[in-house]
């Protein structure tokens, strides 16, 4: 294999790490967002008119597990989650040229939190549970100064972290059942901690915000109130709502302090924002959103933005207090994803909890379809792009407009439990009636006559002994090809319902495509390979090891035949000569196994879709 590749330029991403705490922060220069998705950081241009002005910033191995930006703006710093008994790092960027500054390496497994003192002199950090240490950095050395245990043996992990507003020299930790506050000394290069006196309350601190003098700290729990600590005497003073029963179900995941210093905004596990006011910490006002709030971040005087565990980003007004939804995305593994036949302005993609359909160029939704409950596994557009074809794990095909999304019709027991790939051929009569090819989890292809008013069966082969991965129908109609997890594509005739051909080969087929002419065909599976067949006769022409390491899911051919695509579990989208048989290009951005890729129908970008629920466009070269 050739090393002279180029990299694919990456156009967009939909996508937002939801899960990640305080991930989705505000940039002081008032126009940018900047948060995780996976192991890149989007700095995302929320004042311009264009659609795309989205910068990536790449540099972690793994996961990013917290994010933090200086007062000033110039730095924003990243800690990542990594196996066991590997260091974890922190990068620091320099936000003005988007470049990575250093690489700092301590932590063991996961960095908790960041946080920058106020004059940029200093980063604190704190260690995951495995790792349960403070280390303060001096940022312009890029060098450690000092470290300490987060807390003590008898107390339990700790989780959050927070710089003072004024002093570069204190910072406050909280977490089970520990709340300190930390003071450096630079010159002696130590950092003493003072635990707070909380009495009887015991609780799990999860965030803690400072107020803009510096004199109290509000810390929000698991228990769903929100302690309020003086930073001077370092004693408790006051816990809200005052009633119990107003108590924040599913605990305070966010907490951040109004610009005017008179209102905390929480943000709860139950999808509840709300707002306290100061100082009896009495709810004054509250709205629901979807999803746990993992972070709230002031934009202005009077507004600010929250974002979700299910991936939104919300924005909301102090005055009116209603969310307008900013952004959203898939949340878990993403399943399938199609064009409609000739159109690169929309596609599909299918996950565990719904289907949407996006506009290519804006990264907009435009529909969302969800059936509660259930899981769709495939997704297809019939060829006049007039409805949106559906398998489900109840073993249903359904199909939906694609403008109103409404159940058109569904066919159902399509399958024994599960329908896992789909087909539609042309339209074989001026009726416009056409044939929906299914396979299930139960190895059998089905044929099904679908016309305005009826749907019938017209035939069911069963020769698979496995899951139908893939199915794919010849431009003719007189074929298809279908791959199962059993270690065998089959050519069917679709005439007779006989099998034509059988291909082997020791591997879980995931993907199978016609080349352009039809005269070969190309599989994918878990033995890393890329195989070439004749259609004629099912012989293998040859192989490719096309991953080192991992199963390749998705697989793709360009219209003229001149390259194809795939994606896999190691999280490169890989482009390659088709008769040369060689990487031309390679796409880094996944941060976990990417399911499926698909050119665009114009042949101009590559969309890949991946398990953590990420939809990557890249600019196909």
């Amino acid at each position: 294999m050739s090393s002279d590749f180029k990299n694919l330029r990456l156009e967009s991403i939909i996508g937002f790490g939801g899960s990640v705490h305080e991930g989705l922060l505000k940039h002081p220069d008032g126009v940018h967002t900047v948060y995780s998705l996976g192991s890149t950081v989007v700095i995302n241009d929320t004042k311009s008119k264009k659609p795309n002005t989205q910068e990536f910033l790449q540099g972690h191995t793994n996961v990013i597990s917290c994010l933090a930006v200086s007062k000033s703006g110039k730095y924003i710093a990243s800690g990542q989650i990594t196996h066991m008994g590997f260091q974890a790092d922190i990068i620091i960027w320099d936000f003005p040229t988007r470049t990575l500054l250093r690489r700092l390496t301590l932590h063991k497994v996961k960095v908790q939190a960041l946080a920058f003192s106020p004059n940029d002199k200093y980063l604190a950090s704190l260690g995951g549970e495995d790792d349960n240490s403070i280390i303060v950095w001096d940022l312009e050395k890029g060098a450690a100064i000092c470290g300490s245990p987060a807390s003590k043996d008898s107390s339990g992990v700790t989780l959050s972290l927070a710089y003072l507003n004024k002093d570069d020299n204190t910072f406050v930790t909280g977490g089970h059942s520990t709340l300190r506050v930390w003071e450096l000394n630079a010159t002696q290069r130590k950092i003493r901690a003072t635990d707070c006196q909380t009495g009887q309350i015991k609780r799990i601190v999860k965030c803690i915000t400072v107020d803009r003098d510096d004199e109290f700290m509000y810390c929000g729990t698991t228990t769903g109130d929100l302690l309020q600590v003086n930073l001077r005497t370092k004693l408790f003073k006051h816990s809200g709502p005052p009633k119990e029963k107003d108590l924040f179900s599913m605990g305070i995941l966010s907490v951040a302090i109004s610009p005017k210093n008179d209102m905390v905004v929480v943000g709860c596990g139950d999808g509840n924002i709300s707002t306290l006011k100061l100082p009896k910490l009495t709810i004054a006002k509250s709205v629901k959103v979807s999803g746990s709030v993992t972070s709230i971040s002031f934009d202005n005087q009077d507004s600010f933005f929250a974002g979700t565990a299910y991936s939104n980003i919300y924005y909301i007004n102090m005055n009116e207090f209603q969310p307008t939804l900013k952004s959203t995305c898939h949340y878990s593994p993403i399943s399938d994803i199609c064009f409609p036949q000739d159109s690169s302005e929309v596609f599909a993609t299918a996950s565990e909890a719904d289907i949407r359909i996006w506009n290519a160029v804006t990264c907009q939704e435009l529909l969302r379809i969800a059936v509660p409950n259930l899981e769709c596994n495939c997704i297809t557009f019939k060829k006049d792009g007039s409805s949106l074809i559906s398998g489900w794990n109840d073993g249903k095909i359904r199909a939906f407009g694609p403008q109103s999304g409404r159940l058109q019709y569904e066919i159902h027991d399509a399958h024994k439990r599960t329908v896992t790939a789909l087909s539609v051929s042309d339209p074989f009569n001026n009726r416009g009636d056409f044939r929906i090819v299914s396979g299930g989890e139960d190895g059998q292809v089905r044929v099904w006559k679908v016309t305005p008013q009826v749907q019938s069966l017209e035939d069911a082969m069963k020769e698979h002994k496995g899951t139908v991965t893939s199915i794919k129908i010849r431009k003719n109609n007189l074929e298809c090809v279908s791959s199962s997890s059993d270690g065998s594509c089959i050519i069917w005739d679709l005439t007779r319902y006989v099998r034509n051909q059988v291909l082997f080969a020791p591997s879980f087929f995931k993907a199978v495509s016609y080349y352009p002419d039809e005269s070969q065909l190309l599989t994918s599976g878990t033995d890393r390979k890329v195989a070439y067949w004749e259609a004629f006769d099912g012989s293998l022409i040859r192989e490719l090891e096309a991953s080192q390491s991992d199963t390749i899911n998705g697989l793709d051919i360009t219209s003229n035949g001149k390259f194809f695509v795939i994606g896999g579990s190691d999280k490169l989208v890989k482009v390659y000569r088709y008769e040369e048989g060689d990487v031309a290009y390679i796409g880094i951005g996944h941060s976990t196994d990417i399911m499926k890729v698909k050119i665009s129908p114009d042949q101009k970008h590559i969309v890949s879709v991946s398990a953590d629920g990420a939809i990557l466009r890249w600019i196909f070269p």
